[in-house]
């Protein structure tokens, strides 16, 4: 990490914060995710306000107000970022978590059920005599309860690893 200290308004302009956010929407799309999505995301990760407004967000990722709204909600929905209220204004205001990634993976967990309950309805609509469909549901149910129960023990191996590295790293700066 460079040891300079930056006002946030000559941040906002910096080349090499310009250039994370479009590296990031970049690596975001070739996972699948709208490249917006990345923009968004990677600008968020890296500001050094509390909370971003969406017209903040419209202005610096020169994007219209829909596609600013269409991947903040996508993102609020995947457990990226929160939205922020500040009392008597009426604007959207955005902001990532310190671990996004675990809020990540908690908010994916929570879909895995949904998913699950998805196949376990289909399995109890199934007509008698389908054994195709039927084992094909079965295994799809079976795969995302597992995967729930993983992601539980993925979430708090994470957690105690982050932990363990913070401590370290507060020990050394």
């Amino acid at each position: 990490m460079s040891d300079e200290t930056m006002p946030d308004d000559a941040w906002e302009e910096d080349p090499r914060r310009a250039d994370f956010v479009e590296q990031f929407a970049l690596l975001r799309e070739l996972a699948g995710s709208p490249r917006m999505e990345g923009r968004v995301l990677g600008y968020l990760m890296v500001s050094n306000k509390p909370y971003v407004a969406s017209a903040e967000l419209t202005r610096a990722l020169s994007a219209s107000a829909g596609s600013i709204s269409s991947a903040t909600r996508r993102l609020i929905d995947l457990g990226f970022i929160v939205r922020h209220a500040v009392p008597g204004d009426r604007n959207h205001y955005f902001k990532v978590e310190d671990d996004v990634w675990g809020s990540f993976l908690a908010g994916e967990r929570r879909s895995l059920g949904k998913q699950q309950r998805l196949f376990d309805d289909m399995l109890a609509e199934l007509p008698e005599g389908m054994p195709g469909p039927a084992k094909r549901l079965r295994n799809a149910r079976n795969y995302f309860e597992w995967l729930a129960s993983y992601h539980r023990k993925m979430l708090a191996d994470w957690q105690e690893h982050r932990d363990k590295l913070d401590a370290e790293q507060g020990e050394s700066e």
